[in-house]
């Protein structure tokens, strides 16, 4: 008898549910694209309601597609969520219905609420919770987007004082409507996604109460923390109903389980609206030095010890091809940027620092702006194209570099995945300027298939870590540019971003 593992896949700007088998060949998929909800400069919302209805149109699909295939739904063994991170979602325990709209990872409305927060701390750093959450104080993390809400959303301020308020990243609100919403629905989260809050205690892996005493949060609207592969609860409704949901990772850690990185030391670099670099640091945390977050990778069950990471992120990466599309429209879609980059040889000196929301690690400014510096009246548009995807390259190089110093090893591979891996250019202009051989899997969903991954393992699809190992095949691209040209050229770049503060 067959067996399949479902893995819902919900993103900044899309949905996907996509269907395994045990050799992870993607069976079946489909995938919904969904507004963003813009009220004004700087804040990125979403409709829970609408990111709920995608997923379930996403599984009737794709489970139509089975169908009409001859294949037997009820052959998937268990369902795996992977889900945008931080983005905040309050809603009301009485109800179930959503108490505001989530505020989006990307938003940065709560500057004011940082400097506020961080003026608070004893040591007046934004970085004085580090040791125990792993991360600055930020508008990125979801702890500051609820002290927002908090702050300023009559309905969370009523939901809050009468104990009805119920808290979650965007997994905890699947899950908990997956499996009944109001009527019995379960509210969890997994380390992955609590460690990106900075209400979890690295060590402890469960809410610290030092810090929801600093942000103001009363524990009882918080979802219990579980591990990232283990059965949370059963689909409540629809032609799934009964199958366990199972694996729930951020969709970077849900990439790192992906691409395999089981060891310390592995790097994988995903390529999405942003770029995400993790490094599997093993079983303690690794503090940075050098502006990297830490974060747990994984942890698969819940007897298993957590894998902690280091962590580099950078806001924009897919985001400045989608921008050069629809804003200046240079290109009119995005895989034309390749073809526009591939023209010229380089990029007659311009850099383009898209910091349209800050800039993330190993900076963490969240006050400056984008911009393209060094043009003349020889750019022109196959430039601007090619600096697009070396802004991303040279941002990879930064906490490549930052990596190889706090974790005191010098990485050679770097296993990739995401959109922008599509483009060969792309990957080749990623390996020459961080001068490391770049890892392209075959089958580019590694974020969808660690999610697949961590449900199969929970109800014994697979067994241990090692069946995982023949999943994926891939190919390489190594450096050919010379080390003195790569570091010039890096030089500049530093050059260039200086002039932005």
């Amino acid at each position: 008898m067959p067996q399949y593992i479902g893995s819902i896949d919900q993103g900044t700007s899309s949905t996907r549910f996509m269907v395994f088998d045990t050799a992870g060949h993607i069976i079946a998929s489909h995938q919904t694209e969904f507004a963003q909800v813009l009220p004004q400069a700087g804040w990125v919302e979403h409709d829970l309601e609408v990111i709920y209805q995608t997923v379930v149109t996403c599984i009737q699909k794709t489970v139509a597609d089975m169908s009409a295939m001859g294949l037997q739904p009820l052959d998937i063994k268990a369902i795996g969520i992977t889900n945008q991170r931080e983005t905040t979602c309050v809603w009301d325990r009485l109800d179930g219905k959503p108490l505001h709209h989530a505020i989006v990872w990307l938003d940065t409305r709560t500057q004011d609420t940082v400097e506020r927060l961080i003026a608070a701390t004893p040591s007046k750093s934004k970085h004085h919770f580090q040791s125990i959450c792993g991360l600055p104080l930020s508008t990125y993390f979801s702890a500051v987007k609820l002290r927002w809400l908090l702050d300023n959303i009559k309905a969370v301020q009523d939901a809050n004082q009468t104990d009805r308020l119920m808290f979650g990243t965007i997994d905890s609100w699947l899950i908990y409507r997956l499996t009944g919403g109001v009527q019995g629905g379960i509210h969890v989260t997994d380390v992955t996604n609590a460690s990106r809050t900075m209400l979890l205690n690295l060590k402890s892996l469960d809410w610290d109460d030092g810090m929801l005493s600093f942000f103001g949060v009363n524990k009882c609207s918080l979802p219990a923390v579980k591990s990232s592969s283990e059965v949370y609860g059963l689909i409540a409704d629809g032609p799934l109903m009964g199958i366990p949901i199972a694996g729930d990772l951020g969709d970077q850690q849900a990439a790192l389980v992906g691409q395999c990185c089981f060891q310390p030391g592995m790097v994988k670099n995903t390529y999405g609206t942003g770029c995400f670099m993790l490094c599997n640091t093993g079983e303690t945390p690794t503090f940075s030095k050098h502006g990297l977050l830490t974060t747990v990778g994984y942890k698969l069950g819940n007897d298993a010890p957590a894998a902690y990471a280091l962590e580099g992120s950078i806001a924009i990466a897919g985001a400045a091809v989608k921008w050069l599309r629809d804003n200046l429209g240079i290109i009119s879609e995005a895989s034309q940027v390749s073809e526009f980059a591939a023209k010229v040889p380089d990029t007659a000196g311009i850099y383009f620092i898209p910091a349209f929301s800050g800039l993330f690690a190993p900076y963490w400014r969240d006050d400056v702006r984008g911009c393209i510096v060094g043009m003349t009246q020889y750019t022109n548009k196959y430039h601007i194209c090619r600096a697009a995807l070396e802004a991303t390259a040279f941002q990879t190089r930064e906490i490549l570099d930052a990596m190889n110093s706090d974790s005191g090893q010098a990485i050679q591979l770097l296993r990739v995945d995401g959109g922008l891996t599509n483009s060969d250019i792309c990957m080749q202009i990623q390996a020459d300027i961080a001068g490391v051989g770049v890892d392209r899997p075959l089958m580019r969903e590694t974020t969808a298939l660690g999610a697949a991954l961590a449900a199969g393992l929970a109800v014994g699809v697979w067994k241990s870590l090692d069946d995982f190992s023949h999943v994926n095949q891939s190919d390489i691209f190594k450096p050919a540019t010379s080390s003195s040209d790569r570091e010039e050229q890096l030089a500049g770049w530093k050059k260039a971003v200086q002039k932005l503060f």
